[in-house]
C-alpha cells in the first residue's frame, strides 16, 4: 500500500497538509458513517498512514525502505500495530477522547473488564541471579469483594435506577468543534457505569466490587536471570470487573553488583595480580569462581592483561539446562615498587645476564649475516 496515495497527498506534502488530509478522510471513512464493507479496513489504513507520515523518523524510514523498513525498526508488528486498539481508539487519538465524530460509543460499561496488570521491582543478590532462588514476597492487589462477590451491590438493598444517568450507566454530552458536532459518551461518575443508584452499593467495597488485600506468594527465580528480567505471575494482578479475568503480576528483577565478580552476559570476569617471577616462569594458582575455588595454570611468559580461560564456570544460560558461559581471569603483572637488598641484587644479576644474552644474540645475527 502507498501511504501517500491513501491520504491523497504528494510525497513532498507538509505536516499540515498531511494532517488536513487525514482529518478530512477520517470523517468520510469512519464505519459509523460509511457503511461500505471495507470502511473499517480503509479507516485503519488511513490511521496507519497518518501515524507514519506525521512522524519525521518513521516517514524517512518509509520513504527509503517502505513498510519493511518500519517493521525492521520495530515500529510495526502486524497489520495495524501502531499503538491503537479499535476504530474509536484511532479517532480519539486525533480528535479527542470520547469523541466518536457524531458516532455512538460502542463501549458497554457493564461488559466484563479484565483486571489491571501490576508491576513489582525486586533487587536480588548476585549469586541468586546466577544459581536461582525461591523467595516469598508480599503483594498488595485488588481482589473480588467477598461480601458482594464482585457485583458491587448490597444483596439486601433494593435496586433503583441511578438518578444521574437514569439507569443508563453513561452520560452523553454534545460538543462543537471545527469538524462539526461531536457526541462524548462517558461512564456515569455516580454509579460507575452500573446504572444502579449508589445507595444500593455494597458497604464493604463501596460499589467497586473489589477490595485491597495483601497476600504472601512464593516465586521461583530461575538460574541465569539478569537485571531487567521479568517473571510473570498469572492472575496475581488486580481483580477484573463484571466477571472479567484477573490481571497478571510482573516482577522486574535488578541484580546487585558483586565485589568479586564482573558479569558480562553469561561470562564472568575477575582480575588476578601475579608477580614478575610468576609471569616469567609460570605457576599454578588458586582463584575464586562462582562455584568456589579453582586451580588454574599461569603459562610461562604470560603478558600483562592476558586472559586465562576457565571453561563452563560462568553464568547458566537462562532456560537452557546444563549450558553455561565461561570465566575469564585477566592477569595483571605486579611490578614491585620497593625491593629488599637481596631482591635488588638478584634483579641486577638478571639484568646484566639479559644484557649479555641480548649482546650475544646480536653478535650471532651479525656473524650469520656475513657468512
Amino acid at each position: 500500500m502507498d501511504y501517500y496515495e491513501i491520504l491523497g497527498v504528494e510525497k513532498n506534502a507538509t505536516k499540515d497538509e498531511i494532517k488536513s488530509a487525514f482529518r478530512k478522510k477520517a470523517r468520510q471513512l469512519h464505519p459509523d458513517v460509511n457503511k461500505a464493507p471495507d470502511a473499517e479496513e480503509r479507516f485503519k489504513e488511513l490511521g496507519k498512514a497518518y501515524e507514519t507520515l506525521s512522524d519525521d523518523e518513521k516517514r524517512a524510514l518509509y520513504d527509503r525502505y517502505g513498510e519493511d523498513g518500519l517493521k525492521n525498526a520495530g515500529y510495526s508488528q502486524g497489520p495495524f500495530d501502531f499503538g491503537f486498539g479499535g476504530i474509536n481508539d484511532i479517532f480519539e487519538a486525533f480528535f479527542g477522547q470520547g469523541m466518536g465524530g457524531g458516532f455512538s460509543s460502542r463501549h458497554d460499561p457493564n461488559a466484563p473488564i479484565e483486571g489491571d496488570n501490576l508491576r513489582m521491582d525486586m533487587k536480588i543478590d548476585f549469586m541468586d541471579a546466577i544459581f536461582g532462588v525461591e523467595k516469598e514476597i508480599k503483594i498488595n492487589h485488588l481482589e473480588e469483594c467477598d461480601e458482594c462477590h464482585g457485583t458491587g451491590k448490597d444483596k439486601n438493598a433494593k435496586e433503583t435506577a441511578c438518578k444521574t444517568c437514569r439507569g443508563m450507566g453513561r452520560i452523553q454530552q454534545n460538543t462543537r468543534t471545527i469538524l462539526g458536532s461531536f457526541t462524548s459518551v462517558t461512564t456515569c461518575p455516580d454509579c460507575n457505569g452500573s446504572g444502579i443508584d449508589p445507595s444500593s452499593n455494597c458497604k464493604k467495597c463501596k460499589g467497586t466490587g473489589t477490595i485491597h488485600k495483601e497476600k504472601t506468594v512464593k516465586i521461583r527465580i530461575p538460574k541465569g536471570v539478569d537485571s531487567g528480567s521479568r517473571i510473570r505471575l498469572a492472575n496475581e494482578g488486580n481483580a477484573g470487573k463484571n466477571g472479567g479475568r484477573k490481571g497478571d503480576l510482573y516482577i522486574v528483577l535488578y541484580v546487585k553488583d558483586s565485589k568479586e565478580f564482573i558479569r558480562d552476559g553469561v561470562d564472568i570476569h575477575t582480575v588476578l595480580e601475579i608477580s614478575m617471577p610468576q609471569a616469567v616462569l609460570g605457576d599454578e594458582v588458586i582463584v575464586k569462581t562462582v562455584d568456589g575455588e579453582e586451580k588454574i595454570h599461569i603459562p610461562q611468559g604470560i603478558e600483562n592483561l592476558e586472559k586465562v580461560l576457565i571453561k563452563g564456570k560462568g553464568v547458566p544460560y537462562l532456560g537452557k539446562e546444563g549450558q553455561r558461559g565461561n570465566h575469564y581471569v585477566t592477569i595483571k603483572i605486579n611490578t614491585p615498587k620497593k625491593l629488599s637488598g637481596e631482591e635488588e641484587k638478584l634483579y641486577r644479576q638478571l639484568f646484566e645476564l639479559s644484557k649479555k644474552t641480548e649482546k650475544n644474540g646480536i653478535m650471532e645475527k651479525v656473524k650469520t649475516a656475513f657468512k
